[in-house]
């Protein structure tokens, strides 16, 4: 019986390294696209330093053309994991495409996108657990995410200031 268990584990072994190993191969695209300088959210909106540094600190990896991809992040499947969070980050929120390929983003849209960035960090949504996790300089403090608060309300008020014929 126990040499029967020991010749399955063997196996079920061997064949979890050829999975391993072939899923090695089959690794997604990791790119850090040419960023347009009028098309950032620091072309569009006056973004205080205090708030540039927690975005950078925070935010970069997933919200940006800046991404930083640790070795980690070449091993499967935790690739996959990674770079899909990365894509869903940049086509949800893209502080280096702020004006997005798809279009023009008007004041009201813009507004409306820093209403949920705030309500995003206010209510515990970013940085996600797992960011954290593996950057914990990432989570946010309570003054942190009054700090973006406060600039989101800031900014929303300067556009809405802006449209006003």
């Amino acid at each position: 019986m126990k040499l029967k268990i020991r010749k399955i584990l063997k196996w079920t072994g061997v064949a979890l390294a050829a999975l391993f190993i072939t899923a090695q191969f089959k690794q997604p695209v990791k790119t850090n696209p040419a960023i347009n300088s009028a098309r950032t959210l620091q072309a569009h909106a006056q973004v205080t330093t205090e708030v540039a540094a927690i975005f950078e600190r925070a935010c970069r990896d997933c919200h940006s053309h800046q991404t930083a991809w640790p070795w980690y992040s070449k091993v499967a499947p935790v690739s996959w994991f990674v770079s899909d969070h990365v894509n869903h980050g940049r086509l949800h929120l893209n502080f280096d495409d702020w004006m997005q390929e798809n279009g023009h983003r008007g004041n009201k849209a813009t507004a409306e996108m820093l209403n949920a960035i705030c309500q995003e960090v206010k209510g515990g949504a970013m940085p996600l657990d797992s960011y954290i996790w593996l950057h914990p300089s990432a989570k946010l403090s309570a003054s942190d995410i009054q700090t973006i608060c406060n600039w989101t309300q800031v900014e929303q008020q300067r556009l809405a200031y802006q449209a006003k014929p």
